[in-house]
């Protein structure tokens, strides 16, 4: 057990504590580095650049530098540039169009390290001097152009920009990439309100247009609905006559049929004209019905006539088929 303790502890020494100060002070005497993807490592000796390693990867700094290797990290420098794409963004850079209209312009643009030692010794701040530049030539070359030419045609603006900062960006190392021009818009708080309201009253003009087209549209269909019906209603109107001339005529052939029809239609007429009526049994006189719905115990008065009813003969009540046709006679 004490002989696996010492081993454990023996090998955690070995590759955590050892082995690592063991490649730092390799490192440390010039024998080797390490570069990494895209990566730049500029080493310096008495003001002067000893050699440029920019590919991924070992390196061992002996056969790259040669004799001053040892001492090159002891008396000299290493820079350690970062050669990826890197992008920015310039919010709203002021210019004036041709009309006079104060606008902003976004600007979008990538860079990158195109010369390591340029970029080191040529400028002392080669990032914000392309801010500034990319800033100074969206202003210079933009300004003083017509309204709708800045509003539409981004992909030229973009390109002038890039034409004019471009040549001066890579004399300090930087190289200019991809240039956007991303957003114009007003800045005239003012200006922007009356544009507003100009939109806004435009688009209630072009509303209520399309809702007068409307309403025109349905009012034509409307009426020549209303015309095409009021034609038929009129033919029909027209031809009536004619068919309930012939279908009388036709009815008036079998008078049984006749007599039977004018029947119903006269009962049925007086049942929709709600009036009051007093239904008469068949074959009985008027009076004598009358006294015959008295109660038992009030004593009739004396019929002038004399004919009262029998009992082997009472009133029956009335029904609606007193009032239908006879029967057709069978075939």
């Amino acid at each position: 057990m004490i002989e696996f303790i010492v081993a454990a502890a023996a090998t955690f020494l070995g590759l955590f504590v050892a082995f690592p100060l063991f490649l730092f002070v390799v490192r440390m005497l010039g024998m080797y580095t390490v570069v990494e993807e895209r990566q730049c490592k500029v080493y310096v000796l008495f003001g002067k650049v000893v050699a440029i390693i920019d590919q991924p990867g070992l390196h061992l700094l002996w056969f790259e530098l040669g004799p001053v290797a040892p001492i090159v990290n002891w008396l000299g420098k290493c820079h350690v540039l970062d050669l990826r794409l890197d992008q920015d963004y310039l919010r709203s850079q002021p210019v004036n169009s041709e009309e006079g209209a104060p606008m902003g312009i976004g600007v979008w643009y990538e860079m990158f390290v195109s010369d390591p030692v340029a970029y080191l010794f040529k400028n002392a701040d080669p990032r914000g001097s392309l801010v500034a530049n990319v800033s100074n030539a969206t202003v210079r070359c933009l300004s003083n152009m017509r309204l709708a030419d800045m509003l539409e045609n981004r992909h030229a603006m973009s390109q002038a920009v890039r034409d004019e900062v471009s040549p001066k960006s890579n004399e300090w190392g930087y190289q200019l990439g991809s240039v956007y021009i991303r957003k114009v818009h007003f800045r005239d708080v003012g200006m922007i309100r009356q544009i507003e309201e100009k939109v806004v009253n435009r688009l209630r003009q072009v509303t209520s247009a399309i809702r007068q087209d409307g309403a025109n549209q349905v009012s034509v269909i409307t009426s020549t609905a209303e015309r095409q019906a009021a034609i038929e209603f009129a033919k029909a109107r027209a031809i009536r006559p004619q068919i309930v001339g012939a279908a009388l005529n036709q009815i008036a052939s079998e008078p049984p049929i006749a007599h039977a029809m004018f029947q119903v239609l006269e009962a049925d007429a007086l049942l929709q004209s709600q009036v009051e009526l007093t239904l008469v049994p068949h074959g009985n006189a008027v009076l004598p019905s009358l006294l015959s719905s008295r109660p038992a115990h009030e004593t009739p008065p004396p019929h002038p006539q004399g004919d009262l009813p029998s009992p082997s003969n009472p009133l029956r009540p009335v029904t609606g088929l007193d009032f239908l046709p006879p029967p057709f006679p069978s075939a």
